[in-house]
């Protein structure tokens, strides 16, 4: 089977982590070789990236500059991990990856989609995620789960609305995409949890 690349995607406090874990299982239990994968990092530099971008500083860092910051880093992890695993006949697991950028920073941010579908060009050049489970879940009930986590970083303090607009391009995007599956994160962990394997059982067998 030519080897896959699945993303894990959705707003803070959407249940990445434990999505990521359930994969993990589904993908061991199925004899499948894979490399882990986060986003923004993954690799030594875009993982100072990560730092950078997600870091409070006392000047206001603007939205181009975050922007190309995420393209920076995904760039490296790219050209560095995904595609040689790729290429090695290795799947890859992703916690987010190039629809992040799509929604937080086309839709949070409103930077436009043409600067977006550019910098995606020159950075991806045709590499899209084969399978998407995108986490839906209210902004506030996300959040409010992150604050129970602890502190947030720059991106976690962002005003509702800024979230509200994320989930919004999310949604658009997913509705035009058959390769994104949404999985309603406001149900209870045991039927996410279902939702998740329903969605890689469903690929799989699509898959062979």
């Amino acid at each position: 089977m030519t080897a896959k690349f699945i993303v894990i995607e959705g707003l803070e406090g959407a249940g990445k982590s434990t999505a990521i874990s359930i994969c993990q299982q589904f993908l061991n239990q199925h004899n499948v070789d894979f490399v882990n994968v986060r986003e923004p990092g993954g690799t030594p530099l875009a993982e100072q990236l990560r730092e950078l971008v997600k870091a409070n500083h006392k000047e206001q860092i603007a939205s181009e500059t975050e922007l190309l910051i995420m393209y920076a880093a995904r760039a490296q992890l790219v050209n560095n991990v995904i595609r040689p695993a790729l290429g090695n006949g290795q799947w890859v697991l992703g916690d987010r990856h190039d629809l992040s950028s799509q929604a937080y920073q086309g839709g949070g941010r409103e930077i436009d989609s043409s600067t977006l579908t550019s910098l995606s060009n020159i950075v991806l050049k045709g590499l899209k995620a084969d399978l998407t489970i995108y986490l839906d879940i209210e902004p506030s009930i996300g959040l409010a789960r992150a604050k129970g986590r602890g502190e947030l970083d720059r991106i976690e303090q962002e005003a509702l609305s800024f979230f509200e607009r994320t989930r919004a391009r999310y949604r658009e995007l997913a509705a035009k995409d058959e390769s994104i599956k949404t999985v309603n994160a406001n149900q209870t962990m045991e039927q996410v949890h279902k939702d998740i394997i329903a969605a890689l059982e469903q690929f799989l067998q699509s898959s062979n």
